[in-house]
């Protein structure tokens, strides 16, 4: 963006200066206080840099000053609650200031926002806070403040107070159970990561408007009030890490709002209450770490629909529940370490969507069950020191698993030794004493072929069985001998058939008519995106939602594009690729030809606008969004009936669905090898540039055939485009310097300088009741992992197609990314030591 302060520096009798959620890089000059008339500063969101000027709080005319998320730099000056007397709203957090609290602001009694939460302010609160009497938000996390925390018991003075977060400081003392008589209107109370003492104070229930609620690592014993089911607003209870006793109440169950309740890591007795079944609205749950047994009530899953449950560490029993098979959205599911047993019930088939699987040490036993074949976005499984049974499932190799645990078992047979268990360091197999083969690095003994048995059948009897069985093979040889002769007759027919034939012959299920009503006569209205070779409408055909190419035939090679898309999609079925419904191909529309192409329609629509202009998806959004695309292109390139080649992949070719799972589009100028596009033409015509600028692979424009590898520099500068939020057609990018050498020169140690800088701000989710070096150990994970997809993304765009990363490789990579991403409590129940 322009230099904003150079714009309005002569216009001293301003009174707005707003200009928030841009990428404004600049300081804050000295004479900003030129502008004796200004009242309102919003300058929140961008890239301010430098030390805060304290003239700025000499400017008695100021009444909002919001500079949230920059990176600032300075102090409060002591002063400030007699030089700024009609300031209400001081919001600067997420910079970089430090220096105390100042006392003076008890001065400003207007005051109704305060936010310096994510700063380095020390030293201790006043406190008399409750004179600021319209205080409405008090936020000072995650900073370096001391003293005793009874200071915000003066808050029960503040009527209209409805946020107050003081977690992630130094705060000690014992938790001031007149926290119960602050006002009803409160909404947010968080207390957590203060090295605190005391109980849950009891008639807390009485902030009845509270939606979140965090008092955990804060050493709180006692039990949990009964009546806690009163706070029926609750969304978020976080009393993780404590010294809580008692049972679970059964007024839970009123917490029809809840979506995350973490209350692992204490010690809390008897069962799970059934009544908490009744929270439909439980996303994530974590009772790990505790005293609960008893058995999983299977109302617990009727009508919930979890995303996270970790119930490890406890001491349940029983059986699984088969009502389990309900958890649809299940991602985690954590049972590790307690005293189930039983055989694994067949529950798994429904359960697509779970990554980690933590079943060890229990007292399973039996087989593992068929439909685990269904996981096949498993992560990471535990299923160690069981009692289970049966041979290692073979389909196990084919899913993107990074860690995998079968030991203390009894398994037996053959390991195989492709996918997870080519790799020594990530499976565990110790204590099978059955299991044989596997890779070297294994060390288990090799398998012994069964020896021929019957070795003294009779010659006689052998002529009895061979000669019968000669004959019939004899028979049967000349029988497909004949079958193939024929086949391929039929094959060299159907390749001499015209191009219009070839697409009749699966695709007359909808009409003109039918998809000119879906679309409402293609209204422009409709139209979700327009190409060279067409345009793709929004229409419902049946009630569904469906997206319709209709192509464009007047335009030179639209129904090339047509073709290639239509041989394309004849071969392709996978998650990650926009499956077709169906095709529309009419010879007789007012004498002219009239194709379509049906699809499926993607909700969110494009890489491209989630990018560029619906707003930024986050890190982990990013990475599953890369690992997606990534899927699609192995399968394309290696595990598809026949090679194909995308040729045109970028951004705005990546649909994603409702819950931003990406798909590949548009196959229109796919190329599918070991044959020609359609069959009138020679695959050599179809060399040259075949592409987007940008993206298109540099041996193209020599004239290259179209080949995997070139997909992959198209697939490398999508990466690096998602991390650095720059396109590679960007101004900067001149002559020799693109997107590719942007990204390899700031390699290893600039990397954080060119990616895009919002990706290490949205961290707030993920560090809700995270200790400091917890906060920074979660950084430092973010960095690495994007520091590992920039290198990924460098390592596919290389210039010479023999240098390039397997996708097969960058698959694997990215898997390793976004497990860095992963909370770390997500991870901790893997076994010490592994």
């Amino acid at each position: 963006m322009g230099p904003l302060f150079k714009v309005v520096a002569n216009l001293t009798s301003l009174e707005f200066l707003v200009g928030f959620y841009n990428a404004f890089k600049e300081t804050i000059p000295d004479n900003i206080s030129r502008m004796r008339s200004l009242a309102v500063v919003t300058i929140a969101e961008n890239k301010l840099s430098g030390i805060l000027p304290r003239s700025i709080f000499n400017i008695s005319s100021l009444q909002l000053l919001q500079l949230t998320d920059n990176q600032l730099q300075g102090t409060i000056p002591e002063n400030v609650g007699f030089t700024l007397p009609q300031l209400y709203c001081l919001d600067l957090g997420g910079n970089s200031f430090s220096g105390p609290f100042p006392i003076s602001m008890l001065n400003l009694t207007s005051l109704e926002y305060i936010n310096l939460s994510k700063n380095n302010f020390r030293g201790s609160i006043p406190f008399h806070l409750g004179h600021l009497k319209y205080l409405n938000l008090l936020d000072i996390s995650y900073n370096n403040l001391i003293g005793d925390i009874n200071f915000i018991s003066t808050l029960v003075n503040c009527s209209i107070l409805e946020t107050l977060d003081v977690r992630g400081n130094h705060f000690t003392g014992i938790v001031p159970k007149v926290m119960a008589n602050f006002s009803t209107t409160l909404t947010g109370l968080a207390i957590g990561n203060n090295p605190t003492t005391g109980v849950i104070p009891p008639g807390i229930s009485h902030l009845i408007n509270l939606k979140y609620l965090d008092m955990g690592f804060c050493g709180l014993t006692g039990t949990i009030p009964r009546d806690f089911g009163r706070l029926q607003k609750l969304e978020n209870l976080v009393i993780q890490s404590n010294k809580l006793t008692g049972e679970i109440p059964n007024s839970f169950g009123n917490l029809t709002r809840l979506g995350r309740l973490y209350s692992d890591n204490n010690q809390l007795q008897g069962n799970i209450p059934p009544s908490l079944g009744n929270c439909v609205n439980l996303l994530v749950m974590d009772l790990s770490q505790n005293k609960l047994n008893g058995s999983l009530p299977s109302d617990l899953f009727v009508n919930t629909n979890f995303i996270q449950l970790d119930l490890s560490y406890n001491s349940f029993e029983g059986s699984l529940p088969l009502e389990i098979s309900k958890q649809i959205n299940l991602v985690l599911f954590g049972i590790f370490k307690n005293n189930l047993s039983g055989e694994i019930p067949d529950v798994f088939s429904n359960l697509a969507s779970l990554e980690y699987l933590y079943m060890g040490h229990n007292f399973f036993h039996g087989p593992i069950p068929p439909s685990v074949a269904s996981l096949k976005s498993l992560l990471i499984v535990d299923v160690s020191h069981n009692n289970l049974s049966g041979p290692v499932l073979e389909y196990l190799s084919t899913f993107p698993l990074t860690y995998l645990d079968l030991s203390h078992n009894n398994f037996e047979g053959r390991v195989p030794t492709k996918g997870i268990f080519a790799n020594a360091s990530a499976i565990f197999l110790a204590d099978n004493s059955r299991l044989c083969g596997g890779i070297p690095e294994l060390n288990l003994p090799k398998c012994v072929e069964k020896a021929r048995r019957n070795k003294s059948m009779s010659r006689s009897f052998k002529a009895k069985i061979i000669i019968p069985i000669i004959c019939s093979f004899i028979g049967v040889f000349s029988m497909v001998t004949c079958i193939w002769l024929y086949l391929k007759s039929r094959i060299k027919k159907r390749k001499s058939t015209s191009s219009a034939a070839l697409v009749k012959e699966p695709f007359l299920k909808v009409s003109y008519g039918m998809l000119f009503k879906a679309t409402d006569g293609f209204s422009p209205a409709n139209v979700l995106g327009s190409g060279t070779f067409g345009s793709v409408f929004k229409g419902m055909l049946d009630e569904r939602t469906v997206a319709v190419k209709v192509l464009n035939l007047q335009q030179r090679g639209g129904s090339k594009s047509f073709m290639a898309e239509c041989e394309a999609l004849r071969y392709i079925r996978h998650r990650n690729l926009v499956g077709i419904l169906t095709v529309c191909s009419s010879q007789d529309y007012q004498r002219n030809d009239f194709k379509a192409l049906v699809y499926e329609f993607m909700p969110n629509g494009s890489l491209d606008k989630w990018l560029y202009e619906r707003g930024n998806p986050s890190l982990l959004q990013r990475v599953s969004i890369a690992i997606d695309v990534a899927q699609a292109l192995n399968y394309l390139q290696c595990e598809c009936e026949t090679s194909i080649v995308h040729c045109d992949l970028k951004p705005s070719n990546i649909l994603l669905d409702n819950d931003m799972v990406a798909y590949v589009a548009d196959f229109g100028l796919a190329k599918v090898l070991g044959q020609p596009l359609h069959p009138k033409q020679s695959s050599s015509s179809l060399s040259g540039v075949r592409g987007t600028l940008g993206y298109v692979a540099p041996e193209y424009g020599l004239g290259g055939e179209a080949s995997p590898e070139a997909d992959l520099y198209s697939y490398g500068i999508l990466l690096l485009e998602l991390m650095t939020r720059k396109r590679p057609t960007d101004n900067m990018f001149k002559e020799d310097f693109n997107l590719h050498m942007y990204a390899k020169v700031a390699l290893p140690d600039q990397v954080l300088q060119i990616v895009d800088s919002t990706l290490m701000e949205d961290v707030s989710d993920d560090v809700a009741g995270e200790t400091e070096p917890r906060i920074q150990a979660m950084l430092q994970k973010k960095e690495e992992c994007m520091m590992l997809v920039v290198n990924i993304g460098v390592a596919c765009s290389s210039h010479m197609p023999h240098d390039r990363m397997k996708i097969t490789e960058a698959l694997s990579e990215l898997l390793n990314a976004r497990n860095m991403l992963c909370n770390p409590r997500l991870r901790r129940n893997l076994p010490r030591g592994k």
